[in-house]
């Protein structure tokens, strides 16, 4: 990494407590990420507000640049995936990465990330491929890492911070299934 320019890594963020484990790895990596919030799948509008401020905190504490998408999009969202529910992960990681990777084009980043590889939870060669497929796209590199190694150490953090920390991935589709889930006795 010779240039300065070439460790400038845009990082798609979920939320707060996703973003702990893949920022302290990128920068000890030795990459400059800046955070970008865009998640258009998060309902009702009052969780992404508390997602959205959680990652502010966060980031605010860590010094860390983070650039908020200016609309909440929840209409794209659904335009993605409706009809398309039993596959809704892979629209919706599509949608996110490929909005991140145009993003980072447009701001002259080297490389593009996200934090939706830190969940076990997340259909994690699903948001690779998203990823992949985005970079190729746009022209731009995916920086692919397993963060779920620091999973566990990031929920750790997240409540030392007292960071909100969020039971379901965001759209309404999984809050439904978390309830079914639990009214059925089932753990995730």
């Amino acid at each position: 990494m010779a240039e300065h320019g070439d460790r400038k890594m845009l990082l798609h963020v979920c939320c707060g407590p996703c973003a702990i484990y893949p920022l302290e790895r990128l920068r000890e990596q030795g990459f400059e990420p800046h955070g970008y919030f865009f998640n258009p799948n998060i309902h009702p509008y009052a969780e992404y507000l508390r997602r959205r401020e959680a990652l502010a905190s966060f980031a605010r504490g860590e010094d860390w640049p983070v650039i908020f998408a200016p609309d909440y999009s929840l209409e794209q969202y659904f335009r993605e995936v409706v009809y398309r529910e039993g596959d809704r992960c892979r629209f919706c990681f599509t949608q996110r990465l490929r909005q991140t990777a145009r993003v980072a084009v447009r701001g002259r980043f080297a490389a593009f990330s996200t934090t939706l590889l830190v969940s076990p939870f997340q259909k994690h060669d699903l948001v690779r491929q998203a990823g992949m497929a985005a970079a190729v796209e746009y022209g731009i590199s995916f920086h692919y890492e397993d963060f779920r190694l620091g999973f566990r150490k990031a929920v750790s953090r997240s409540r030392e911070l007292g960071l909100y920390r969020q039971q379901y991935c965001g759209c309404v589709f999984s809050e439904r299934d978390r309830h079914e889930r639990r009214s059925k006795g089932e753990r995730r």
